[in-house]
C-alpha cells in the first residue's frame, strides 16, 4: 500500500525534535519511504491533512492490559487488592477472561494513537493473539510469581509458558515474546539467576520486571543488605534489555548502577500518584543517561491507557520535585512518549520516529478542538491541552487501524459486550464477598 500524507504538521521526534509546519510523508508498504517540508514532489492522490500534526505513534512500556475488567473496581476501599483484586483474580482469570480485557484495552490503546505496547499478566499467548489480530505492535511478557499466580502452580511450569509463548511468536514483525518476573521479591534471587540466565540465552528478548516500586519491596531488599537495584544485579539480571517499571525508590547509586547496564525504564506517574507512592527521580535518570519511557500501568491500578491523561502528571510532577517550572519541559514529554519510549523496548532502530527506512507506525492528531487554540509551541498543546479523542487516524506497518476516528481492525460492539459479560460476573462475586463480610 502507498500512502501520501500531505499539508501536515509533521513532527519527526527525532533526537532534534525538529517541526514541519508544513510537511509531507509518503509510505511505501510498511515503511516510511521519504518525508520533507512544503509541497510533495508528486501530489496526485496525496491525503490533505488540513494542518493537523502527524507523529509517531506512542508507544506504552508497562501495562497489564487485561486488568481493564478490574478498571474502577472497589476504588474507595483500602483493602481491595485482598477483599475483590486476588479473589476475583484466582476464580476468573482465565485464557477467555484474559482475551476479553485485552481486547478492551487494545481498542482503547488504537483510539488513544498508542501503537505499540510492553504488556506483562497471564496467558500472554492470548494476549499476543489478541494484539496481533488487532494490527498493533506490542512486546508481550509471562509473568513469573511466587504468590500462587492463575496459569502456573510453580516457577518450573511458568517457565514452560515463556517457552512456549517464545516458540509461537518469536521472529514476529510485531509481536516481540518476552519473560516478565514480577518483581524481585515476588520472584527472589535464585529465581531472578535462572531468568538472567535465560536472558543471556535470549538476547535478542526483553525481560520486564516491577523495580523499586514499594515500601514492603525495599524491606524485603533491606533484609539482605541490599537496594532492590542492587539486588537485581546480585542476581546478574540488572542488564541490558531489562525494562523496569516504576523505579520510584531508587538511589543515586542505583541510577548510576542501571545506566551503566543500559537499563530502560517504564514512568507510571498518573498509577504512581494515585496510589500515593511518590515521584520518581525521572530528572535524575534520564539526566544519567536511562531512558524513560511513559507508561499507563494496568487500568486497574492508573484507570487508563491513555497516554495523554500521564503527560501532565508526568510533567507536573518532576516540577514539583525541582520546585520551578524549569524540569520536564513539554518537548521532553513527548520525545518520552515516542522514541525514548521505542528505546526502553530496545525498537528505536523501527519506530518511535518519522524517518526514511522505519516502520510506518503514526498516527494524525486533529487540531480542530478549541481548547487547543492558540498554538505556540506544539509540544506544550499536546502536553497540556490534547486528549485521547483528538487522535482522528492510526496506522501500524503502514495498515490501517483507524480512520477518521472508525478503528478498522476491531468490532468494537463485540469487545464493550464481552467485556460487560466479565464485569457482570465480577460483580455477582464482589455481592457474595460483601455479604459474607456482613454476617461474619
Amino acid at each position: 500500500m502507498s500512502v501520501l500524507f500531505a499539508n501536515a504538521l509533521i513532527l519527526p521526534c527525532t533526537p532534534d525534535m525538529p517541526v514541519i509546519d508544513r510537511g509531507w510523508l509518503r509510505v511505501e508498504g510498511d515503511r516510511i519511504a521519504a518525508l520533507g517540508a512544503g509541497d510533495p514532489p508528486d501530489a496526485a492522490g496525496a491525503l490533505d491533512l488540513g494542518g493537523d500534526v502527524l507523529m509517531p505513534g506512542m508507544v506504552n512500556p508497562h501495562s497489564h492490559l487485561a486488568m481493564s475488567l478490574f478498571r474502577g473496581l472497589g476504588e474507595d476501599v483500602d483493602d481491595r487488592l485482598y477483599r475483590y483484586i486476588l479473589p476475583l483474580e484466582r476464580a476468573f482469570v482465565s485464557p477467555q477472561m484474559v482475551r476479553a480485557g485485552t481486547a478492551l484495552s487494545a481498542l482503547e490503546l488504537i483510539r488513544g494513537g498508542v501503537t505499540c505496547v510492553a504488556d506483562m499478566y497471564y496467558f500472554e499467548t492470548v494476549v499476543a493473539e489478541v494484539l496481533d489480530a488487532a494490527g498493533l505492535r506490542a512486546v508481550v511478557g509471562q509473568t513469573l510469581a511466587d504468590f500462587g499466580p492463575p496459569d502456573h502452580r510453580d516457577f518450573d511450569e511458568g517457565f514452560d509458558r515463556v517457552a512456549e509463548l517464545v516458540d509461537r511468536w518469536q521472529g514476529h514483525p510485531r509481536i516481540t515474546p518476552s519473560i516478565a518476573p514480577h518483581a524481585p521479591y515476588s520472584t527472589g534471587i535464585a529465581v531472578m539467576e535462572r531468568v538472567a540466565a535465560w536472558a543471556e540465552a535470549h538476547p535478542d528478548l526483553p525481560v520486564q520486571m516491577h523495580l523499586a516500586e514499594t515500601g514492603p519491596e525495599k524491606d524485603w531488599a533491606a533484609a539482605l543488605g541490599l537496594t532492590p537495584v542492587q539486588a537485581v544485579a546480585r542476581a546478574g539480571l540488572l542488564r541490558r534489555g531489562l525494562v523496569a517499571a516504576h523505579a520510584l525508590h531508587v538511589t543515586a547509586a542505583d541510577i548510576a548502577l542501571m545506566a551503566d547496564a543500559g537499563v530502560g525504564v517504564a514512568h507510571n506517574a498518573r498509577a504512581n500518584g494515585k496510589g500515593g507512592r511518590g515521584i520518581a527521580p525521572v530528572t535524575a535518570m534520564r539526566a544519567a543517561g536511562v531512558p524513560v519511557g511513559i507508561a499507563t500501568d494496568g487500568p486497574m491500578s492508573g484507570n487508563t491507557l491513555d497516554l495523554f491523561s500521564q503527560f501532565a502528571p508526568v510533567s507536573m510532577f518532576q516540577k514539583l520535585a525541582g520546585g520551578s517550572r524549569k524540569p520536564m519541559p513539554a518537548v521532553e514529554v513527548i520525545r518520552m512518549a515516542t522514541l525514548e519510549g521505542a528505546r526502553v523496548l530496545g525498537l528505536d532502530r523501527r519506530i518511535g520516529s518519522l524517518e526514511p527506512g522505519k516502520q510506518a507506525d503514526l498516527i494524525r492528531v486533529s487540531l480542530a478542538a478549541p481548547r487547543l487554540h492558540p498554538v505556540y509551541d506544539i509540544y506544550a498543546t499536546l502536553v497540556f491541552a490534547a486528549m485521547a479523542p483528538d487522535v482522528t487516524d492510526a496506522m501500524v506497518a503502514g495498515r490501517w487501524l483507524m480512520r477518521d476516528g472508525v478503528v478498522q481492525t476491531m468490532d468494537p460492539t463485540q469487545a464493550l459486550a464481552d467485556a460487560g459479560q466479565v464485569a457482570a460476573q465480577f460483580r455477582g462475586r464482589m455481592a457474595a464477598i460483601d455479604r459474607a463480610l456482613r454476617v461474619g
